[in-house]
């Protein structure tokens, strides 16, 4: 192994031929040659073999021994007051004293990045850096952080000041006929634009609220895009100002006067091409979209096939189709389901006595006793036997007999009593008690499906005919009855208004009535008991709500007898009648609506009240086994399947990171 001669320092060496030598040993050789101080790490190891005739001062020795830790994969990295610090140059980065340039070796530095993603940067720049040397991208700055030798770092900035560099052109196009959507689509779908694989070098982008295309790439490639644009536009142009448009959801009639209040058309306008444009338009006419051609627009319907015909330039015909499109959705249903229920209890109980004292010549006295709350009238009996007896064949006789009659039929609980004569006296009593207990629980279920904000009602009932006015004439010559049929029944009327937020804002009538009976025997007028609601309410999405109700209770006592005889205790009884009535009433109405979104929350309705029909029919049939009659008329008549119940979405699961643990249950 040979070794250096010995130099005094600054002067030239004579010559340096060393073969095989420890590379430690010649790290010291050095560090005496130069007077520099060396830090060797325990990891450093190798060999070296150095052969040179000519000279060298201490700066070209030290190159030699950079030079010569290079090839043995290790580095100096300054340490402070002259000294270095030879280390393996896997670990050179992790190094104090790396982060400045040197030119002994090893440095750290920062590039930023103008064009180029630094991730991308970073990238295609790992295989160019040496083994110790690092690459990071920080996309926050969009800049890399590179460490490696001096002399490589400094060809990682060339490569990286060449390819950082945005040599691309962009264009606008105008548009004056055609869509910049449109258009950008087709001729980015032309020349390979957007998905995988498709052409980095080229961006065609729409800006709508200028209708162009922006154009971004290479020069040549930007004019051959431009010029399609503009052939593309100005084919458009030939295609005219009349467009056809066919609605999918909504209505054209109801959809035409909101564009031709945007485009200040009235409704007696004369579809003419050739009117222009007024600027004076009155506040009713006042037009919000103007034509571009010095040309009023004009819509017009066609309720053939629910289509709108628009004659404008194209300008106007895409504002106008934008907001066709943004109305022209499918609109949401409102089931509204209405429970009515209704629970009353009467009690009463009644107890009289009537008696009658009369001569039969008429030379005693008469009396007799009588009360209003008698279902039955003594002196109706009386007069009616009198006459059957006298066989009084005349007008006051037949009246007596059906008053005696009707007082019998009108009879409710028991009566009893007697009669006779004594001498030239007639008498007679009777006795009246009567207790009843009626209850009714009325449960009725109206449920009606409509549009979002339109009007619909549902009737379950009869038409009632009302007398509402009379006409007898002179001497009954040209009598005539004027009569108006009134729906009697359950009527449910709604208009259902949804919200973005989820919630129905309810619009909602609500009746129940029914015929109650003759206003009295002699009067054939009708009674109606009539229940009715009529509010506005915001509910939530099949959320139950109450509406209203009526809770009613009456208590009537009612005593009739004869002054004085009727307070005497004992026998005061046989001289009055007692009647106590006790009724209550609770009327309650319920509401819930729900929303119907698309076709798989109809079917669910659907098959929900058709299975609870099916299973009332068939429970209600003898026989097992049986298809329901509802089965069978819409197979055989209209020739379906039967409603069935749409699969229940799965609901998804949270990430098993996100879900709690559940705390132990403590006893």
């Amino acid at each position: 192994m040979g070794t250096l001669p010995a130099q005094d320092r600054g002067t030239a060496n004579e010559a340096l031929n060393v073969q095989n030598a420890d590379i430690r040993a010649f790290i010291q050789d050095v560090a005496r040659a130069t007077g520099t101080t060396f830090i060797v790490d325990p990891q450093v190891q190798g060999t070296v073999n150095v052969s040179r005739e000519q000279p060298m001062s201490e700066q070209e020795l030290l190159g030699v021994l950079l030079a010569v830790l290079r090839a043995n994969g290790l580095v100096a990295i300054p340490a402070g007051g002259g000294a270095y610090r030879v280390v393996p140059d896997d670990t050179a980065a992790q190094q104090p004293g790396s982060a400045g340039g040197s030119s002994l070796g090893f440095a750290t530095q920062v590039i930023p990045l103008r064009t180029v993603d630094a991730r991308i940067a970073a990238e295609t720049l790992k295989p160019l850096v040496g083994r110790g040397g690092v690459v990071l991208p920080m996309p926050q700055s969009n800049s890399l952080l590179v460490a490696d030798y001096a002399d490589n770092l400094r060809r990682i900035r060339q490569l990286i000041a060449q390819v950082d560099s945005d040599r691309a052109s962009i264009d606008t196009v105008t548009l004056r006929n055609s869509s910049a959507r449109e258009i950008a689509a087709t001729v980015g779908q032309l020349f390979g634009v957007g998905g995988e694989g498709g052409n980095p070098a080229l961006s065609i982008l729409p800006v709508e609220s200028s209708n162009s295309v922006v154009i971004r790439g290479d020069n040549a490639l930007i004019q051959r895009v431009a010029q399609m644009v503009m052939e593309l536009d100005r084919r458009a142009e030939s295609s005219g100002d009349v467009r056809v448009v066919k609605l999918r959801h909504a209505n054209a009639e109801e959809l035409l006067p909101v564009l031709q209040q945007l485009i200040g058309q009235s409704n007696g306008d004369a579809p003419r091409g050739d009117q222009p444009v007024d600027t004076a338009v009155s506040t009713a006419d006042a037009q919000i979209i103007s034509g571009t051609s010095g040309k009023r627009p004009t819509i017009v319907r066609y309720p053939g096939s629910n289509s709108l015909i628009i004659n404008a330039d194209p300008e106007t015909q895409r504002t106008l189709m934008a907001v066709i499109e943004q109305l022209d959705t499918r609109r949401e249903q409102v089931l509204v389901e209405a429970i009515v229920v209704e629970i009353s209890d009467e009690a009463a109980k009644e107890l009289g006595v009537q008696f009658l004292l009369a001569g039969k010549d008429g030379n005693l006295p008469f009396a007799a006793t009588q009360y209003p709350s008698s279902d039955v009238g003594i002196m109706n009996l009386a007069a009616g036997v009198a006459a059957q007896q006298k066989d009084d064949d005349s007008a006051i006789g037949e009246l007596a007999k059906r008053a005696a009659v009707q007082s019998l039929l009108g009879l409710t609980g028991g009566l009893a009593g007697l009669a006779g004569s004594s001498g030239d006296a007639v008498f007679g009593m009777i006795i009246n008690a009567v207790k009843s207990d009626t209850g009714s629980n009325l449960l009725s279920t109206p449920s009606i499906l409509t549009l979002d904000n339109e009007e619909a009602r549902i009737l379950v009932g009869q038409e009632v005919p009302i007398t509402t006015g009379e006409v007898l004439g002179n001497d009954n010559s040209n009598p005539f009855r004027t009569i108006q049929r009134q729906d009697v029944g359950i009527q449910l009327e709604v208009k259902p208004q949804v919200n973005s937020g989820g919630g129905i804002t309810l619009f909602l009538r609500q009746e129940v009535s029914s015929i109650a009976g003759p206003v009295s025997a002699d009067f054939s007028e009708l009674v109606l008991n009539k229940r009715e609601i009529e509010t506005r309410v915001q509910v939530d999405d099949g959320a139950i709500v109450v509406l209203g109700g009526l809770l009613d209770q009456a208590d009537r006592l009612t005593v009739d007898k004869i002054p004085g005889l009727g307070d005497i205790p004992v026998i005061g009884g046989l001289f009055r009648s007692t009647s106590r009535q006790n009724t209550q009433r609770n009327l309650v109405v319920f509401i819930r609506p729900s929303i119907i979104r698309d076709g798989v929350d109809a079917q669910r309705a659907t098959a929900q009240r058709y299975d609870y029909i099916r299973n009332v029919q068939l429970q209600s049939q003898d026989a097992e086994g049986q298809r329901a009659a509802l089965d069978a008329l819409v197979e055989e008549y209209l020739r379906a399947s039967p409603p069935v119940q749409p699969p229940s979405p799965v609901p998804s699961l949270p990430p098993a990171s996100e879900v709690a643990p559940r705390e132990a249950s403590r006893p």
